[in-house]
């Protein structure tokens, strides 16, 4: 069980500092170590991200977690090309599908999204040199990422920034609160905060990782 400790961590049964948010849950731990803030640079996980990001709205990424692979398994593993072409009896099936969030306009959305998908990787060359030419600059980040400055980053001007593009692409469900959380979950931005035990790692993976495009 984590216990507290100050500014925003927690004491996990290791012993290690880590974020407060995954609460001391085993999957939601690992979901924290293994994952948030790694930098992605596949197309499909990307595209996964954003759609699941987009789920998550109204409710909390713990509940979309525990689902995930019923929504890799109801979305042909994310793989937008196969997603473009789903049609009226997919969006039936999904919504008939009690492992995953059945909320018609979500689903749509999914479709559509992967649509678009497919412009803009034809357009870039890929998803990733889309989405990474989105990276803030340093001048842009918090110099020390505390408790309070993170909890005031739901959305930045990057997100926001980001957000219009995409609608204005024909994308939905892609807010800017939903947009910097999947920035934030996909390393375009390291917001583990100063004292967690991952952030060095994760800052770390964000220096080998070769920029797409």
């Amino acid at each position: 069980m984590a216990q507290e400790a100050k500014d925003g961590l927690v004491i996990g049964e290791d012993g290690k500092q880590r974020c407060w948010w995954h609460g001391g849950l085993a999957d939601y731990q690992a979901y924290h170590d293994a994952e948030w803030g790694r930098p992605m640079g596949d197309d499909i996980r990307l595209f996964e991200k954003i759609c699941l990001e987009g789920f998550q709205a109204g409710l909390s990424w713990l509940t979309i977690l525990r689902k995930r692979e019923n929504f890799r398994a109801g979305f042909a593993g994310f793989d937008f090309a196969k997603v473009a072409k789903f049609d009226d009896s997919d969006v039936a099936r999904l919504l008939g599908d009690a492992g995953i969030v059945r909320h018609r306009g979500k689903i749509v959305s999914t479709i559509n999204n992967a649509q678009r998908a497919l412009e803009l990787a034809e357009e870039f060359g890929s998803l990733a040199a889309f989405f990474w030419g989105y990276e803030p600059g340093k001048d842009e980040r918090p110099a020390r990422l505390d408790y309070a400055t993170a909890m005031t980053l739901a959305k930045t001007e990057t997100s926001t920034r980001l957000s219009k593009d995409l609608k204005r692409r024909g994308w939905s469900f892609v807010g800017p609160t939903t947009v910097y959380a999947f920035m934030q979950a996909m390393g375009l931005v390291n917001d583990h905060l100063e004292g967690c035990v991952v952030r060095d790692e994760v800052e770390k993976d964000r220096t080998a990782f070769t920029r797409p495009g």
